[in-house]
C-alpha cells in the first residue's frame, strides 16, 4: 500500500493510543511532536511509532510541510491525535489505494463533543465536505498558520467515510485551545497588513454565532451545539480583540 501516516502531537497521553492503534494498517508512522511534558512521545514509541520532535512555533503548516519532505512513501495520511479513523475508513483507504483515480482525497470528520456527534453548525464543513488528509507525495503544500490547508492543482476525490475526532472534553481545555488558537490567528492577520475594525469586534463574532447556530443549525444538536457555537463565536472575537492589542503595542513600540 506505500503508506505512511502523520500524526501531529502535543501532551496528548489520553488520545495518542488509540489514535495510533487505529493506523496500524499504514506501512510506517511518525508522530511530530511538538515539545509535549508528558508521556506522549513515550507512549507512541511504545505503539511503534516514530516519533520525531517538531515544535510548531505558531505555524501549523510548517510543521505539516516538514513531514511531506520527510517522508519516502508515496502517500501521506496526515491524523491529528485526538482523531481515529474507524475500521469502515481503513477499508476505504486501503481499497483506494489499490487503484487510485484521483492524487488527493479529502475526508470528512465527525466531532464528539461530550458524547454527541456533532456534524452541524460550526461543524458542518467538516462533516460535509471534508479536508484534505491522503494525498500523494509532492502534490501540494501546506499553507496557513492556523486552520491551515492543503494546496494543489491536482484532481481531488471525497472518501465515504469520516474520521471521527475527539475534542475538548471539558470547558476548560476547549478554553485554553481557543486561547492558543486564536493568539496565532490575530499575529497571522497583523503580518497580512490587516487593521482592526470596531464594527469587525463586535459584529462579526455576533453574526457568525446567528450563522452557525442557526443557518447551519446548530441549535438542533442540543447544548453541546450551543456551546460549540457560542465558544467558537468566542473565539472570532478573541482573534479581533487580540489584532488590536498587537497592533496597539506595534504602533506605541514605533513612535
Amino acid at each position: 500500500m506505500n503508506l505512511t501516516a502523520v500524526v501531529l502531537a502535543k501532551n496528548e497521553e489520553k488520545n495518542i493510543v488509540a489514535c495510533l492503534q487505529s493506523l496500524s494498517f499504514c506501512d510506517r508512522v511518525v508522530v511530530l511532536d511538538d515539545n509535549s511534558t508528558d508521556n506522549t512521545a513515550a507512549l507512541a514509541r511504545k505503539e511503534s511509532a516514530e516519533v520525531i520532535n517538531a515544535p510548531v512555533n505558531d505555524n501549523f503548516a510548517t510543521q505539516r510541510n516538514k513531514a511531506m519532505n520527510m517522508v519516502k512513501t508515496d502517500w501521506l495520511l496526515f491524523v491529528d491525535a485526538d482523531e481515529r479513523v474507524t475500521p469502515e475508513l481503513r477499508d476505504e483507504i486501503q481499497s483506494v489505494l489499490q487503484h487510485p483515480t484521483c492524487d488527493v482525497y479529502a475526508i470528512k470528520r465527525i466531532d464528539v463533543f461530550w458524547g454527541k456527534k456533532l456534524a452541524l453548525g460550526e461543524l458542518y464543513k467538516a462533516a460535509h465536505q471534508g479536508f484534505a488528509r491522503l494525498m500523494k507525495k509532492d502534490t501540494g503544500h501546506w499553507e496557513g498558520t492556523i486552520h491551515e490547508c492543503f494546496a494543489t492543482n491536482r484532481n481531488t476525490c471525497t472518501l465515504e467515510h469520516p474520521l471521527i475526532h475527539h475534542a475538548h472534553d471539558s470547558i476548560k481545555g476547549f478554553l485554553l485551545s481557543v486561547n492558543t488558537y486564536s493568539t496565532i490567528r490575530a499575529k497571522e492577520l497583523m503580518k497580512q497588513g490587516i487593521q482592526p475594525s470596531l464594527f469587525h469586534l463586535i459584529f462579526f463574532p455576533l453574526g457568525k454565532f446567528f450563522y452557525t447556530y442557526f443557518f447551519l443549525l446548530g441549535c438542533v444538536e442540543g447544548v453541546q451545539g450551543f456551546i460549540y457555537s457560542f465558544i467558537m463565536s468566542f473565539h472570532s472575537f478573541l482573534v479581533r480583540a487580540k489584532l488590536y492589542q498587537y497592533t496597539m503595542i506595534d504602533d506605541t513600540s514605533s513612535r
